[in-house]
């Protein structure tokens, strides 16, 4: 019969250096049959939410993670049951290729041979003339980088008699016992449910899949009927004055994150209250036009353009700090970061080359950006690379505030709430739109007067749009 290979797939680097990310959901069992590429699980790193594609084509051997697991970088999660010629063909069989995937064998049971007779092992092939002068094809080992699909002739093997053994193969491994217990396997709310009522999940025995602690387990284990809810409904129905939450992904990042930027960039702001009643016409405008028929115009749609094209006049707010080399970078192009508030919290993601942008461009990027933002499905690469940010504080009606600059970044622009107030207007008092901007902006990189012309251009446009055709 033909010898097969387990493949482990360890977790990758999902980008910026991020070392642990959380197991959200499986979208493969163990037994079921994948292809390349195909997406196998949901990940939470501490900025986005992935998919994982397989690097493998074959039988899903073993899930060594279940759903609410934090798991470091490096460590295998799921073990495949691969056609041995075709797994051949990848990087480690020739000595190279992804660092993320180990392979072990799993041969179905023949009879025994003479020495002389007994297959080569993987070293040894890889050290022979056939094995060199096949070239090494590297295998993914980061979310995005697709494997090569070859043509091998060979069907997916579907011997579910097979899977049990691959998965015995990879979970049978030697424990020292110096190597720390591992961390109960449970959900978030089954830790949480532990947590409120005072139990340690490591004295839990485990029923659910692969010794899962369940809900029911941790109810049981307090001699609590079973169906009883023990999560406190609020602090009258438990008599806790506090509720105690874990800091971890995008809360944990971002405090990380805004620490770092306060206590490194001298934090300096300025704040300019402009009248918009002629923005706000003009938005009125281009919403009734055919031309921008199907687009969502906001007031940040048009303060992001006016945002862009303030920076060509002022381009020093565009630039970064370079403490290695001591030198500062300033951008040719604007990545326009725009602060999202999600259910996973705060993230910054960017559009890449924003000032090439018509107002058209700009208007579906921006409806596109918040969406994904607000599905959890912004990717890693969408939230690094910013230039400059917005955020637009207006819409939880709060006219004006002093914005922390999103790291490596020079400026942050804040767009208050559009409000009706009393105005001078030709000596005369009548009501108009106002709004409030705030601008924060790295003093080390920016001056006072830089960043000062910079806000000066960005009301003059917001106040006046036709003040457009005196800058561009």
């Amino acid at each position: 019969m033909t010898a097969t290979m387990i493949k482990e797939f360890r977790l990758p680097d999902l980008g910026e250096g991020l070392t642990e990310s959380e197991i959200l959901s499986w979208k493969v069992a163990v037994g079921d049959t994948v292809t390349l590429n195909q997406v196998i699980a949901e990940v939470e790193t501490a900025k986005a939410v992935v998919e994982l594609p397989s690097p493998f084509a074959g039988v899903v051997a073993a899930l060594h993670e279940q759903p609410g697991s934090v798991v470091e970088v490096g460590k295998p999660i799921v073990s495949f049951e691969v056609d041995d010629a075709g797994a051949s063909n990848g990087g480690n069989a020739n000595g190279g290729g992804n660092p993320t995937a180990v392979e072990t064998k799993a041969a179905a049971p023949q009879p025994e041979m003479p020495q002389s007779q007994t297959p080569q092992s993987p070293t040894s092939q890889a050290e022979s003339p056939e094995a060199d002068a096949t070239p090494a094809k590297r295998e993914p080992n980061l979310v995005g980088y697709g494997a090569v699909v070859e043509e091998t002739g060979r069907p997916v093997r579907r011997a579910r008699g097979l899977v049990q053994a691959a998965a015995t193969t990879v979970q049978a491994r030697p424990k020292s016992d110096d190597v720390p217990a591992e961390r109960p396997r449970s959900t978030p709310p089954v830790r949480k449910l532990a947590r409120d009522l005072g139990i340690d999940l490591q004295l839990v025995p485990g029923t659910g899949p692969g010794g899962l602690i369940t809900r029911e387990d941790v109810q049981n284990f307090a001699g609590e009927p079973e169906g009883t809810s023990a999560v406190p409904t609020g602090p009258a129905a438990t008599g806790e004055r506090e509720t105690r939450t874990p800091i971890k992904g995008v809360r944990k990042f971002t405090a990380a994150a805004m620490v770092q930027s306060a206590f490194t960039a001298p934090h300096v702001t300025e704040f300019l209250t402009i009248d918009v009643t002629a923005t706000m016409e003009l938005l009125t405008r281009l919403k009734a036009s055919k031309a921008f028929e199907g687009y969502k115009l906001t007031p940040l749609t048009v303060a992001a353009k006016a945002v862009l094209i303030a920076l060509r006049n002022n381009p020093t707010l565009n630039s970064r700090w370079d403490e290695a080399r001591q030198e500062i970078i300033q951008f040719n192009y604007v990545n326009l970061g725009i602060a999202a508030a999600t259910p996973r919290g705060l993230t910054v993601p960017n559009i890449k080359d924003a000032d090439r942008l018509t107002l058209r461009e700009l208007a579906t990027a921006l409806s596109e950006l918040t969406d994904t933002a607000r599905a959890g499905k912004t990717s890693p690469s969408d939230l690094s690379g910013g230039t400059i940010s917005i955020t637009n504080i207006g819409v939880f009606g709060i006219d004006a505030g002093t914005p922390i600059l999103n790291p490596g970044e020079a400026a942050i622009v804040a767009l208050g709430a559009v409000r009706k107030a009393p105005w001078v207007v030709d000596d005369e008092i009548a009501v108009r739109q106002v709004m409030s901007l705030s601008l924060s902006f790295d003093h080390r990189l920016v001056d006072g007067e830089q960043g000062s012309r910079f806000l000066a251009d960005l009301g003059a446009i917001l106040s006046d749009p036709a003040m457009v055709l005196t800058m561009v």
